[in-house]
C-alpha cells in the first residue's frame, strides 16, 4: 500500500474524527442545512482537504473537485455550462478547488456570477494568504476558514490510528515522539515517515539516534518569494526592535535554515541599525555593515555567525527613533516647501554679480564666535522654525539632547 492510499484510508470521514482544529463554524453551517461558499486557508498537512470533502458531503449537493495545479479550467467550465444550461436537471453544486490561489484574476471572475446567484457554492483551499492570493471579489463572497498546523497530540493521535490499520511500529517511545516533532504540524508528511517506517523488521525496536538517519525532516514553513518571507523578517525586526535577543536569535536561525538569503538580512540588520537604534548607539551601523562584510568574506555556515553578532549587539543596544521620525517629518516638509530658496548669507558669492545680489552677505563664521558657535538659524526665511528632532534619554542620544537644547537655547531668532 503506497503513502497515497495510506492517507486516503485514514483520512476522517466526519468532523468528530478531525483534530487539532475549530470545527464551531462547520458545526454550526453544517446544522443550518445551509451550504456557503467557503475558503480554508493554512499550512500543508493541516486538513484542508479532509475538511473540505467532509463539508461537502453533509449537503445534498452534486460535488465537483478540481485541482488548479494539475487540472483543465476549461474542462471544469465545459461542466459546470452543461449543468446550469440545463434549468429542469439543475441542482445546486459544490465545487472544491484546491490550489485556488493558482487561479489568476480572470479565471475567478468566471466563478463571480454562479456564486452570486446561488448555482455555485465554492469551496478553495490555499496556503497563501487570502489577501494576496484572491481578488477582493470573490474573496467577499466567501468565509475565510484559517487553518493552524496539527499539534503533537494531534498528530500522535494520526500515528494510533496509523498502528491500528496497520502493525505496531518498531520505535521506542522516544522515537514514536520524535517522529511526531519531525513534522512540524504536517500530518501528511506524518504518514509519509510512517510508510517509511512500517517497511522496516518489526524487531528491534528502534531509538532516535536509529530511526533519525532514515527520516527526512520535513523541511520548515517558508517561501522566499511569498508570505513568510515577509512574515519571518517582521517578527525578526519587532524582537530586535523589542530587545528580546533570544527571540531574534530564534528567528534568525529559523530564517537561515529555511534558505533565506543572508544578504537579505543583512540589508535588514544596517536598516534596524538606522532605524530602531540609531543616534542612542552610533557604534551599531557600524556593527550592522561590518557584519555585513564579514558574511561577504566567510559565507555559510561560518558567515551566518556575524550576522547572528549584529543581531544580538542591536536587540540589546539602546533604542531610539528619534532621527528616523525627524528625517519623515524633515522629507514631508521639504515637499510642501521646495520653493522657498536658502537665505543668501549663507551662499557662496564667486563672481562680482552674485556680491552685488547680497550672496554671502552677512553670514558669521562659527569658529570666530565662543563655543564654536555663531547662533546663526539656517531655515529659508519665509519659513518659521521647525523642531524636526526631539532626542530620547537613552543611551548617546541623551547627551545629542543636551547638546541640542543648548543650541536651540542661545539661537539667535532673526
Amino acid at each position: 500500500m503506497n503513502s497515497i492510499q495510506v492517507s486516503e484510508k485514514l483520512r476522517p470521514r466526519q468532523l468528530d474524527d478531525v483534530a487539532g482544529q475549530d470545527l464551531t463554524w462547520f458545526r454550526s453551517t453544517i446544522a443550518s442545512k445551509i451550504p456557503r461558499s467557503l475558503l480554508l486557508w493554512g499550512p500543508p498537512g493541516c486538513g484542508k482537504t479532509t475538511l473540505a470533502r467532509i463539508y461537502a458531503s453533509s449537503f445534498q449537493s452534486q460535488f465537483l473537485s478540481f485541482s488548479a495545479v494539475s487540472g483543465k479550467l476549461a474542462e471544469l467550465k465545459n461542466v459546470l455550462e452543461q449543468q446550469f444550461g440545463h434549468p429542469l436537471l439543475h441542482r445546486q453544486t459544490l465545487l472544491f478547488i484546491d490550489e485556488i490561489h493558482r487561479l489568476n484574476k480572470a479565471q475567478q471572475d468566471f466563478f463571480l456570477p454562479l456564486i452570486e446567484d446561488g448555482s455555485l457554492v465554492l469551496i478553495g483551499a490555499t496556503t497563501e494568504n487570502p489577501s494576496f492570493a484572491l481578488q477582493p471579489a470573490l474573496l467577499s463572497r466567501m468565509t475565510v476558514m484559517s487553518l493552524s498546523s496539527l499539534d503533537e497530540e494531534s498528530l500522535g493521535k494520526i500515528l494510533q490510528r496509523f498502528e491500528g490499520e496497520h502493525a505496531p511500529l518498531p520505535l521506542l517511545n522516544e522515537a514514536r515522539q520524535f517522529v511526531v516533532k519531525l513534522c512540524n504540524g504536517d500530518a501528511r508528511h506524518l504518514l509519509n515517515l510512517l510508510q517509511q517506517i512500517s517497511m522496516l523488521p518489526s524487531e528491534p525496536f528502534l531509538s532516535i539516534s536509529e530511526i533519525a538517519p532514515l527520516l527526512q525532516k520535513r523541511s520548515p514553513l517558508y517561501d522566499s518569494g511569498e508570505e513568510w518571507h515577509y512574515n519571518l523578517i517582521s517578527v525578526l525586526h519587532k524582537a530586535v526592535r523589542g530587545s528580546d535577543v533570544d527571540a531574534a536569535l530564534y528567528w534568525l536561525a529559523r530564517m537561515l535554515q529555511a534558505g533565506e538569503d543572508p544578504r537579505f538580512i543583512g540589508r535588514r540588520i544596517v536598516r534596524m541599525a538606522l532605524e530602531d537604534v540609531g543616534l542612542a548607539d552610533p557604534n551599531a551601523l557600524s556593527v550592522a555593515t561590518h557584519a555585513c562584510e564579514a558574511y561577504e568574506r566567510l559565507g555559510s555556515p561560518e558567515g551566518d555567525l556575524a550576522l547572528a553578532n549584529a543581531i544580538a549587539y542591536l536587540a540589546l543596544a539602546p533604542k531610539s527613533n528619534a532621527l528616523y521620525s525627524a528625517y519623515n517629518e524633515a522629507e514631508r516638509c521639504a515637499k510642501d516647501t521646495g520653493h522657498l530658496p536658502p537665505p543668501k548669507a549663507f551662499l557662496n558669492a564667486p563672481t562680482a554679480f552674485m556680491k552685488g545680489q547680497h550672496y554671502g552677505e552677512g553670514y558669521l563664521y562659527d569658529h570666530d564666535f565662543p563655543n564654536g558657535y555663531a547662533a546663526q538659524s539656517f531655515f529659508p526665511a519665509e519659513l518659521d522654525r521647525i523642531n524636526f528632532y526631539f532626542p530620547v534619554e537613552r543611551g548617546f542620544e541623551r547627551d545629542l539632547g543636551k547638546r541640542k537644547d543648548f543650541f536651540d537655547k542661545n539661537r539667535r531668532t532673526s
